[in-house]
């Protein structure tokens, strides 16, 4: 008996690629990982990464080789030439999280690279600037991927995670609107606020005070998520607050002697990268989220899926803010390196208790509308879409 006999869709296999597979990584691999537990039990799926931190019952990881990890650019080249060597045939779908030129289904977590470089230039300066390009091996090789990547060749789906990156994607590419999509990140479930007993047993499992404000921050780029205001920003709040770090261990030294610099040495906790962050959403009193570029943030909606009451960059920096609205279910900064700003955000937490509880039954309500079971059908659905049109051809 056939799929087709019993009306049930068709087991597909899927390669996904993603050089770094792991749960301590960054918000695109949490992404790329989310999508696969959803579906893993549904369809057959392989993973090419070359550094796998997960596992995960009917997954087949490969380990793909990493002969350079510098300069990245080249291991990138490697990476996507392994990749694409492994996959050309045998796969139903091929998913890349990765700048490769191959891929049906290609997902956009940060800003094209030909936006970075050439956005808002004209004239002399456009000019100088391909100078540069047409002289950096690294610019040309990650144009080069990307300018592929994005080529209207069909059967293609290019997924993009918040509506705040078409603009960018279509300024770069305007050649490949009609594949572009949007799926944005989820939660695998809406956890609620921790009880007084769950917060204190996770701020004594991080080795952080049991007594005061916890502001939790979580980013690898500290700089570019905003630590850096944020340790500006806790100076001039009670003594009473303190700042949990979590990400990359990487950037904890130049940040550490940031806060011991500025007297908050005793204030500023840095916990590495954890296994997981759940631990650090429940022990938290609110997320700070001053990010100068996010195309979502899913360490938001992670928060608001806790009950956390959430301060965030505006939709020009932060793309989950365009689903977001001041003072109903998040707390929106116009400016994210205005410390004064984001103070005065934090005292408004600290201080008006019935914002807290408005903000954190406003967040859960929202966190519930952005669930992975859901958000993974639609991905499941683009694959159909494809699969059906080769089919037909």
């Amino acid at each position: 008996m056939t799929a087709a006999d019993t009306d049930e869709p068709r087991r597909l296999r899927i390669a996904v690629l993603n050089r770094q597979f792991s749960v301590t990584g960054g918000g695109a691999e949490r992404y790329s990982i989310a999508l696969v537990e959803q579906l893993a039990a549904r369809h057959e799926i392989h993973i090419f990464a070359q550094h796998i931190s997960h596992a995960w019952p009917g997954v087949t990881y490969h380990k793909v080789s990493q002969a350079l990890t510098r300069p990245r650019w080249l291991n990138q080249l490697w990476y996507a030439t392994a990749t694409w060597w492994v996959t050309r045939t045998g796969f139903d779908v091929v998913h890349s999280h990765e700048n490769t030129w191959h891929g049906q289904v290609q997902t956009v977590h940060v800003l094209p690279v030909k936006y970075n470089l050439l956005h808002s230039l004209s004239g002399w300066r456009r000019a100088l600037r391909w100078l540069r390009i047409a002289s950096s091996p690294r610019l040309l090789v990650y144009l080069a991927l990307e300018r592929s990547r994005f080529s209207w060749r069909g059967p293609r789906a290019i997924v993009v995670t918040s509506n705040t990156l078409l603009p960018q994607m279509l300024e770069a590419y305007p050649a490949c609107a009609s594949a572009i999509q949007v799926v944005t990140p989820g939660v695998d479930q809406v956890r609620g606020v921790a009880t007084t007993l769950e917060k204190v047993e996770a701020r004594r499992k991080l080795g952080l005070p049991e007594i005061g404000f916890c502001i939790l921050f979580v980013g690898n780029d500290y700089r570019k998520k905003g630590l850096a205001t944020l340790i500006q920003a806790l100076k001039q709040l009670p003594e009473q607050c303190y700042v949990a770090v979590v990400g990359n261990p990487a950037q904890i030294p130049k940040f550490k002697t940031q806060a011991k610099a500025t007297g908050l040495d005793q204030r500023v906790f840095f916990l590495g990268s954890l296994p997981d962050v759940s631990s650090a959403y429940q022990a938290a009193d609110c997320l700070a989220h001053p990010t100068q570029e996010d195309t979502f943030a899913m360490v938001v909606l992670e928060a608001m899926a806790h009950g956390l009451p959430v301060v965030v960059s505006s939709q020009r920096y932060c793309g989950i803010a365009g689903l977001l609205t001041h003072e109903i279910n998040a707390l929106l900064l116009d400016d994210p390196l205005d410390a004064l700003a984001l103070t005065t955000a934090l005292e408004r937490l600290v201080q008006e208790g019935a914002l807290v509880d408005r903000l954190s039954s406003a967040a859960l309500d929202f966190a519930q509308q952005h669930q992975w079971a859901t958000l993974a059908l639609q991905q499941e659905s683009i694959y159909r879409a494809l699969t059906h049109r080769v089919e037909a051809a």
